[in-house]
C-alpha cells in the first residue's frame, strides 16, 4: 500500500495511468459496454461506479489542454428519450477536480465504440446508468 493514493484505484489501473502519455485515451465504461471485446488493455473495475473512479483518476491525470474537448461521451440514440443525468454529475466532477474547463464532445453509439478500440485502455465498471461511458484524453503533466 502507499500512502495517498485512492483505495479504489487498483495497482492495474495506476500502472496504465501512469504508461499512458500526452494524447492517449482511456475509457470509463458502464456495465453495458462490450469491454471485454473492444479493448486493447482490459482493466477490471468490478463493483465500481464510474464518478467514484473518475474523482479518484482526476486526482493524478491531467486532461489534455491541446484539444478541444478531451472529454468524449457516447450520445443517446435518435429515439431514445432518456436523459443521461450522469453527465451532471461528471460535469462537477471535473470541475472540481480538474484545472481544464471543459465541454464535452458528443459521438454516436458505434462512433464511440470505434474510437474505444483505438484507446489506451479500456476500464470495465459495474456503473448501471444509462449513457455512462466516457473517454478522457491525458494531457500534459507539468508540475
Amino acid at each position: 500500500m502507499l500512502k495517498h493514493i485512492p483505495k479504489v484505484l487498483s495497482p492495474d489501473l495506476v500502472k496504465v495511468l501512469m504508461e499512458m502519455g500526452h494524447g492517449d485515451e482511456i475509457v470509463l465504461a458502464d456495465g453495458n459496454f462490450p469491454s471485454a471485446s473492444l479493448a486493447n488493455r482490459l482493466i477490471r473495475c468490478d463493483g465500481l461506479e464510474i464518478p467514484t473512479l473518475l474523482s479518484a483518476i482526476l486526482k493524478f491525470f491531467p486532461l489534455d489542454t491541446y484539444c478541444d474537448f478531451p472529454v468524449t461521451l457516447m450520445k443517446v440514440v435518435d429515439g431514445d428519450d432518456y436523459v443521461p443525468t450522469i453527465w451532471d454529475e461528471y460535469r462537477q466532477i471535473i470541475s472540481k477536480n480538474s484545472e481544464v474547463a471543459t465541454d464535452f464532445s458528443y459521438i454516436d453509439r458505434f462512433s464511440f465504440y470505434k474510437k474505444s478500440k483505438q484507446c489506451y485502455a479500456v476500464v470495465a465498471t459495474s456503473e448501471q446508468s444509462l449513457y455512462a461511458n466516457i473517454i478522457l484524453k491525458k494531457g500534459v503533466v507539468t508540475d
